[in-house]
């Protein structure tokens, strides 16, 4: 298993995995306070998904509920498989989303209901009467396959509102320098964010590597004149993300973060987060999702800065000079 992966978790929701923690403590749920997911803040899905999609309802069944990190963790699991979650039995959905089976019972009860199998019941009245198309004669590869193809067209529904991507890019366009930050599973989103955004941006500052010296990079780059930091965060969550965000604000940045999860750790450190959910079903997670997302988040930010295009015709007539690519 990967040291980056939360064993058995559907997409982090920022437990460690094998233990039901915290089970009797007290926890909002969503984005928290200051964060925005999407455009409300606290609303995790966005306003761009369906009304009456499932996901919606779940996502409206759980607001105003004060739950519990593995409580959330099974709220995230549910919102991931919408279309599935009314036919699973209370020990199917303990194993999706890497819980015990009592903590989806007390789950149920946390939500108004008398157990698990009246919140099924709940859930099939106001869920799709049709069980998703069966998946089982795939093999492994491609059910992970499959599964990545559910989370684009999850990305998709939630882009049907793209105000919250055009606010992040007028964010990020208008950072002078921009500092992205990602550190280990993310590093590699964050590296391939700043290389094209360096393209047409004048000055990205790539932040992959943890350690003492975060700070001071991040109070460069205020000095230097930053407004806005992008992180990209993925399961597992290292604690050092969280605590450099938080460091972040405080020294006056807005924080525009791209997580697997509006349950997500960091979204309690971050003003903008904007939601794209990795596969687990292999030994390393894989992140189609968020890339495609911070493609998405380049081409909003390339659209406020008017002398984008240019930049880029530069780049190209200076690469063909050069003799920089093969045709």
């Amino acid at each position: 298993m990967s040291a980056d992966r939360d064993p058995g978790a559907e997409a982090g929701a920022g437990v460690e995995a094998g233990g039901d923690v915290s089970e009797g403590v007290g926890s909002d749920m969503g984005a928290g306070a200051g964060s925005d997911v999407g455009v409300e803040a606290g609303a995790g899905l966005g306003s761009g998904t369906p009304a009456d999609s499932p996901a919606n309802r779940l996502q409206a069944l759980f607001e105003g509920h004060r739950l519990t990190p593995t409580q959330r963790r099974i709220a995230h699991s549910m919102v991931r498989r919408a279309a599935d979650v009314p036919f699973l039995s209370s020990v199917e959905l303990a194993e999706l989303a890497g819980v015990s089976q009592p903590s989806v019972t007390r789950f149920a009860v946390a939500l108004g209901f008398d157990g698990y199998p009246a919140l099924r019941r709940h859930l099939r009245e106001v869920a799709p009467a049709e069980q998703s198309a069966d998946s089982a004669s795939y093999n492994e590869y491609q059910q992970a396959v499959e599964a990545e193809i559910e989370n684009l067209r999850h990305l998709a529904e939630v882009l049907a509102d793209p105000r919250p991507v055009q606010k992040a890019g007028r964010l990020l366009a208008a950072s002078r320098p921009l500092p992205v930050l990602g550190l280990r599973a993310a590093a590699s989103q964050a590296y391939g964010f700043s290389y094209f955004a360096a393209k047409v941006h004048p000055d990205v500052r790539l932040l992959h590597e943890g350690g003492t010296m975060i700070h001071d990079r991040i109070d460069a780059a205020v000095r230097a004149g930053a407004s806005t930091l992008l992180c990209f965060a993925l399961p597992r969550h290292p604690r050092e993300v969280v605590d450099t965000l938080a460091y972040a604000k405080e020294a006056g940045l807005t924080v525009v973060t791209v997580a697997d999860s509006a349950f997500a750790p960091v979204a309690k450190v971050s003003d903008l987060l904007l939601p794209a959910a990795v596969g687990t079903g292999l030994a390393f997670d894989t992140a189609c999702a968020p890339m495609l997302l911070g493609r998405v988040l380049l081409e909003a930010m390339c659209d406020d800065l008017p002398d984008a295009q240019a930049r880029l015709e530069e780049f190209d007539a200076r690469a063909a000079v050069r003799g920089l690519f093969v045709e």
